[in-house]
């Protein structure tokens, strides 16, 4: 990138983090409470623009909050009744002047909440827009930030405590006290370089060995770690798959101690991917019932069969289901070989049945069973 047009993006950055943005910062839906946040120089200009106290005299406290109506200043009609916090700069989140309005939780009145608020000045937010503020601001790093996300997509309380701990700054410290190693290394090799002469503290070459042994050691662990915290963070994803009416919809709901899928005997029922997060000793298995796997002329049923072989194509396990009543036939062997490279865990369902197939059977895989 030229001198020039890093300027520029220097000079729109900076634009953009003037503007005040607000956002409804609660999930859309009808609860007790919904919150609307604004951050920036406009927030107190705005509360004091559509906030009406029930008592007067009236000021605001920073960090306090305030019991009141949000009026529409044109038409000089009430919205809702609110409690509204103004929190001034730098003791907040993103380091600028935050507002938060606390109305009822219907969809319409956060709506028109958040419409007053754009009207005085305000813009949408961006998605993850005050986080990313907070990070340009200095409030948190960016592992920090990366936490941020990972604390409200977690699943498992061991994944809660997992960014919590990252939250907290314990990996950035991690991080910090290697690239001070490396660079207190990189001065006493360059100084020695660049003023062989003077009186320099002497290299010890194996100490400086052992202390790169060490922090390799600490990056390989950090790599290796990867996948493990990936498990946690996201969660591993297991396809059920199977013929249609073997099973896989009753084995979903058993897994789940619920009824989330509709099962009938009518071949073809599940139409549509359902997915559904189940907690494994803190691990979070994300269960996928599919379609059954099967040549149909049916349109809908087809686009059923495509969505299941995505996800099946994207699944970290799968659940193999067969009707053990039954002797495979080509549509299990056509099965077999779409998932022959995964792990797998084969499911033989209907085992009250007089049993027509066993796991020995060289027409099977070598898998795990799993008697149904």
């Amino acid at each position: 990138m030229s001198r020039g047009s890093s300027s520029h993006l220097g000079a729109k950055i900076s634009s953009t983090q003037e503007e005040t943005i607000a956002a409804i910062s609660t999930p859309i839906g009808v609860s007790g409470i919904g919150i609307v946040r604004i951050s920036g120089s406009l927030a107190e200009r705005i509360a004091r623009s559509l906030f009406k106290p029930k008592s007067e005299p009236f000021d605001f406290t920073s960090h306090h909050f305030h019991y009141g109506e949000i009026v529409d200043p044109q038409k000089g009609h009430p919205v809702d009744q609110v409690l509204l916090v103004l929190m001034k700069a730098p003791k907040t989140y993103t380091r600028e002047d935050i507002l938060e309005i606390h109305c009822h939780g219907g969809y319409f009145v956060l709506e028109k909440v958040l419409e007053l608020v754009l009207r005085e000045g305000a813009r949408i937010a961006y998605p993850g827009e005050f986080t990313k503020r907070a990070f340009l601001n200095g409030r948190i790093d960016l592992t920090q930030a990366e936490a941020v996300i990972d604390l409200i997509n977690a699943k498992t309380i061991v994944s809660l405590e997992i960014a919590n701990q990252q939250l907290k700054g314990f990996f950035f410290e991690e991080l910090k006290s290697l690239k001070e190693g490396l660079l207190k290394s990189l001065a006493l090799i360059e100084a020695h370089i660049d003023f062989p002469e003077e009186e320099i503290e002497p290299i010890s070459l194996e100490g400086m060995k052992h202390s790169f042994k060490r922090m390799t050691q600490q990056l390989d662990g950090w790599i290796a770690s990867y996948e493990e915290g990936r498990v946690f963070r996201e969660g591993v994803s297991c396809a059920i798959v199977g013929k249609t009416n073997v099973g896989k919809s009753s084995l979903l709901n058993v897994l789940l101690r619920e009824e989330r899928a509709i099962v009938t005997p009518v071949p073809g029922t599940t139409r549509d991917v359902i997915e559904e997060v189940l907690n494994i000793k803190g691990i979070p298995m994300r269960l996928i019932d599919t379609a059954g796997l099967r040549k149909t002329t049916n349109s809908i049923e087809q686009e059923g069969v495509k969505r299941a072989k995505e996800r099946l194509a994207g699944s970290d396990i799968i659940l193999l289901m067969v009707d053990a009543s039954r002797p495979l036939d080509n549509e299990d062997l056509e099965i077999f070989g779409e998932v022959k490279e995964k792990k797998m865990v084969v499911v033989m369902n209907k085992r009250d049945l007089p049993s027509k197939i066993s796991p020995e059977r060289p027409s099977l895989p070598r898998r795990r069973s799993v008697r149904g």
